[in-house]
C-alpha cells in the first residue's frame, strides 16, 4: 500500500469532516443538543428557552403596565425599587402567596377581624424557654420556632427579650379599649389602642416586648429587635412617623410575626413599612392568584 494516496484520502477526509462542522447546527452554531452556542462554546438559548427564562422571572401572567397599575398608589420610592427589580419582587410574591393567607392579612382600623375569630393552633407559653412578663401568655404555635431562635440568638448577644402581651380575644381588647377611653378619652385612646376586632393580637401572632413604654426604644432589647427582628419573620407595624399611614402612635414595642419571606419584601421592597406591605397584599392578593392561575 503506497503512504501518499493514503495521506492524501486522510486530508480529504478531515478537510470534509470540517466543512460539515462549520455548516453544522450542533457544533460552533449550536450545542450537543441542538442549542445554540457562542464562539467559546457557551450555550446561547433558544426561543423556548427564552420563553421559559420568562416564565421562570415571571411567575404570574402579569404585564408591565398592570404591575404598575398594582403598585400605582405607593410612594415613588418603592414603585420605583420594585421596577427595577420586577422579577425578583414577583418571584418572592409568588412564595408569599403560598402563606398560610392570615400571616399577611391586613389588620388596621379600616379592615377589622370578625368577633369570633380565634386562631386554631394556640398554646401557653409557660412550658416554654421564654422569659414572660405574667404566666398565661398565648401564641400560635406555628411561630414558636422562629420566635424561639430570635430568643436565644438574642440571649447569645447578651440580650434578654421579655415577652409582655401577645395573643388577646376580642372581649379582651374590647374591655382594654373601654378601659383607655375612660382613662385618656376616645381620641387619646385612638391613637395607642385598637377597637375591638382591629388588633393585631387577636391573629395570635403579634407580640409586646418589654416595658410596653416610649423608654424601649433606647434599652439594648428594643435596639437589638429594631436591628434584628426581621431576619425572624417579625416586623415593626407601629414605626416612627407613620400614625397618619397606620392609624396609631409609635409603638417601638409592638411586633408582628409576618414570615420570613415576608420581612423580606417588606424590607427590600417596602422601605420596611409593614402597612405598605400588607396593603399592596390586601389589594392585590385575588388578581395574583388569578394571575397566577392562568399562567400555568
Amino acid at each position: 500500500m503506497k503512504i501518499v494516496p493514503v495521506i492524501i484520502l486522510i486530508l480529504f477526509l478531515v478537510t470534509c469532516n470540517n466543512v460539515k462542522r462549520n455548516n453544522s447546527i450542533y457544533n460552533e452554531s449550536t450545542g450537543n443538543n441542538g442549542s445554540p452556542v457562542d464562539d467559546q462554546g457557551c450555550k446561547i438559548p433558544g426561543n423556548r428557552e427564552i420563553e421559559k427564562q420568562k416564565k421562570n422571572q415571571n411567575p404570574f401572567d402579569l404585564t408591565e403596565a398592570e404591575l404598575i397599575e398594582m403598585i400605582s398608589g405607593l410612594p415613588s420610592k418603592i414603585k420605583t425599587r420594585i421596577m427595577e427589580k420586577s422579577g425578583e419582587f414577583l418571584k418572592l410574591i409568588d412564595r408569599a402567596l403560598t402563606l398560610p393567607e392570615k400571616t399577611l392579612v391586613l389588620v388596621d382600623k379600616d379592615h377589622p377581624l370578625p368577633a369570633d375569630y380565634i386562631p386554631e393552633d394556640l398554646v401557653n407559653l409557660n412550658t416554654y424557654p421564654l422569659v414572660l412578663s405574667k404566666k398565661n401568655l398565648i401564641l400560635r404555635r406555628t411561630i414558636l420556632p422562629d420566635l424561639l431562635e430570635m430568643v436565644v440568638d438574642a440571649e447569645k448577644e447578651g440580650i434578654t427579650l421579655v415577652l409582655s402581651s401577645c395573643y388577646r380575644s376580642y372581649k379582651t381588647q374590647e374591655r382594654i379599649y373601654n378601659w383607655n377611653v375612660e382613662t385618656y378619652g376616645k381620641a387619646q385612646a385612638d391613637r395607642e389602642s385598637a377597637q375591638p376586632g382591629k388588633s393585631q393580637h387577636q391573629l395570635g401572632v403579634t407580640i409586646d416586648f418589654g416595658t410596653i413604654t416610649d423608654e424601649y426604644a433606647s434599652t439594648p432589647a428594643g435596639k437589638w429587635l429594631i436591628k434584628n427582628a426581621w431576619k425572624y419573620g417579625f416586623s415593626l407595624s407601629y414605626p416612627e412617623e407613620m400614625e397618619w399611614l397606620t392609624g396609631y402612635k409609635h409603638e417601638c414595642w409592638h411586633y408582628r410575626y409576618i414570615s420570613r419571606i415576608g420581612t423580606k419584601i417588606e424590607k427590600e421592597f417596602f422601605e420596611g413599612i409593614q402597612q405598605y406591605f400588607l396593603i399592596f397584599m390586601n389589594e392585590n392578593r385575588e388578581k395574583l392568584f388569578y394571575k397566577k392561575s392562568i399562567a400555568n
